[in-house]
């Protein structure tokens, strides 16, 4: 005689050796048991993926609403600053068909980042590695370089007074001349920012 183990709705079967029991229909009190868990499981991964999807775009840095009227081609040496440690780098912003090309640097020659934005979006240059910082750096150097009467209309956010410039959030400008500035970014680095040819490193 064999007998089963009644784990959900069953129905008696008759055999010639004896009797038995035997489990039937179970997959939909399987199914109703696991749906749950994995509309859950589905709803979860969702919000993951929305949640890294929105901190992904609250972490890229802004850009203008149209790109501004720039005096290209522009040679800058950048210092950045952090606590006593100093790096220098050329930068050269420079138009390339329909974007704006960013090339920089450091004092030997030897290229550190280099971008493309076209259309309101970077677009990677050549083979070296993404590098975030400085992508942040070139969209905030767009916005200390945006014309002062085109200001409000690229970044609706940002305000200027005398010679301070901000974006809330994002970056401070404070300028010695129009093209001379210090460059503040909220959890650092600060940047100094001169012409290369009345400055050169």
């Amino acid at each position: 005689m064999f007998i089963a183990t009644q784990t959900c709705g069953s129905e008696p079967a008759r055999d010639s050796g004896g009797s038995a029991s035997i489990t039937v229909e179970c997959s939909a009190l399987i199914a109703s048991r696991l749906a749950p868990t994995g509309i859950a499981g589905i709803l979860r991964f969702l919000l993951l993926g929305a949640v890294l999807l929105l901190s992904a775009c609250a972490s890229r840095a802004p850009l203008p609403e149209q790109t501004p009227n720039l005096a290209l081609p522009l040679q800058l040496h950048i210092q950045r600053l952090v606590a006593d440690q100093r790096q220098d780098w050329v930068l050269v912003i420079q138009r390339e068909g329909p974007g704006i090309r960013w090339s920089m640097m450091d004092l030997l020659g030897i290229p550190q980042a280099r971008q493309k934005l076209v259309d309101g979006e970077w677009q990677a240059d050549g083979l070296l590695p993404p590098n975030p910082e400085a992508r942040e750096l070139f969209a905030a150097l767009l916005f200390a370089l945006t014309p002062k009467d085109e200001l409000s209309g690229n970044y609706p956010a940002a305000w200027q007074h005398g010679s301070q410039r901000s974006l809330p959030a994002h970056w401070e400008v404070r300028y010695s001349q129009p093209m001379s500035f210090e460059l503040n970014l909220p959890k650092g680095p600060k940047y100094q920012v001169t012409p290369l040819s009345e400055d050169a490193p």
